[in-house]
């Protein structure tokens, strides 16, 4: 399945089979990932957070999560809610990769923790 947007560009790709939760969590993604493109952070920040709540323990929920906090950040620049992101990756998805893309941003003390 492709999820096009608004002038037509492929923005996700989904191959294969999704049990349910997994096919509308990975498609409310898609459209939080359209809203992010087009600068509609607000819009994007929604649909992660759907994803988030929704859908915890699905494939997208981990991803859904790092882009629920870089849109917020997008939106307000605040850049404190990318650290909160990072160490709430840590402890809810230590294993995803997303937790690892989130390192960065983690307070040096906690880093230390990481190495």
């Amino acid at each position: 399945m492709l999820l096009l947007d608004a002038e037509g560009k492929e923005r996700i790709r989904l191959e294969g089979y999704l049990t349910n939760p997994d096919f509308v969590a990975a498609l409310e993604s898609g459209l939080g990932r359209i809203a992010f493109v087009h600068k509609r952070f607000a819009d994007a920040e929604r649909r992660y957070n759907d994803v988030v709540t929704r859908f915890g323990q699905s494939h997208s929920a981990p991803g859904a999560m790092y882009w629920r906090a870089v849109a917020r950040y997008k939106a307000t620049n605040d850049h404190t809610v990318l650290g909160k992101v990072a160490e709430e990756l840590r402890r809810t998805y230590p294993s995803s990769v997303w937790a690892s893309k989130a390192i960065p941003w983690l307070p040096k003390e906690s880093k230390k923790e990481v190495a």
